[in-house]
């Protein structure tokens, strides 16, 4: 019996951990498969080894595990991989197939745009677009928000757009707010590309606080959230993995 095995990050934060739940309803709502299980890889539970045990108590004999993740970095490569690892010893004979994350897609693109829009100041020759990874010791996730700004700095047509992060790369968080602080443009927009609420979001929310720019408007979009958008990637993912043959 097939299943469907949604991961997403975790958090302490209560809001985050109901965001994704909610979002994976949804999911589950558009996808015809009898067994469909959402787990966490960190903060919450269950974790990844849980949610396939409970999807082979429920009679799975392949799951499709889909990380619901931004960019590849250390847990899509690692940490999901190895719980993949540990419940394959305990579950020998149970087929697993592993999905990929959102990655730089267009449509993610649309989804940036999409929270840019929704705020009241337009974007025009005086603005300029602050986008915030969350950061990683992976290079791969420097070199894919470079990619994602490019083709946001092509889709907005705004002269000007910035990357930084919150951890473990450079440019920092502060590094980004301060040479924005210092470019000739009088609106910044400062776009989070982080899934969901919580305690980052509340960091970028704290640096903006402490600015002193009489000069400069500030303008923090939304984080990307779980957008109607989203559903149909994991919708045309799950639909791929599901038809694949075994050991394909």
């Amino acid at each position: 019996m097939q299943a469907i095995l949604y991961v997403c990050h975790g958090s302490r934060i209560a809001k985050a951990r109901a965001e994704a739940s909610s979002f994976v309803e949804q999911c589950k709502a558009n996808i015809n498969v009898p067994i469909q299980e959402l787990c966490f890889i960190e903060l919450a539970h269950p974790n990844i080894v849980t949610g396939i045990d409970i999807c082979v108590q429920k009679g799975a004999s392949r799951i499709v595990v889909l990380p619901l993740l931004l960019l590849s970095a250390g847990h899509a490569k690692h940490d999901i991989p190895e719980a993949i690892r540990q419940a394959k010893q305990r579950h020998p004979h149970l087929e697993i197939v592993l999905g990929e994350p959102f990655g730089v897609h267009e449509m993610m693109i649309d989804i940036v745009v999409d929270r840019i829009k929704e705020q009241a100041v337009p974007l025009d020759h005086e603005s300029m677009i602050l986008l915030i990874g969350r950061g990683s010791s992976d290079p791969d996730t420097k070199r894919d928000i470079t990619a994602i700004a490019k083709l946001l700095q092509a889709k907005t047509n705004v002269p000007r757009v910035d990357i930084c992060f919150l951890a473990a790369i450079r440019p920092t968080l502060e590094d980004g707010l301060y040479e924005a602080s210092r470019s000739f443009y009088k609106k910044i927009f400062v776009v989070p590309y982080l899934l969901f609420t919580g305690v980052l979001m509340k960091t970028i929310e704290k640096q903006l606080r402490s600015l002193s720019s009489s000069n400069k408007q500030w303008i923090l979009c939304n984080y990307l959230g779980y957008h109607p958008f989203l559903q149909n990637m994991i919708k045309e993912n799950a639909q791929i993995l599901l038809r694949a043959n075994k050991g394909a």
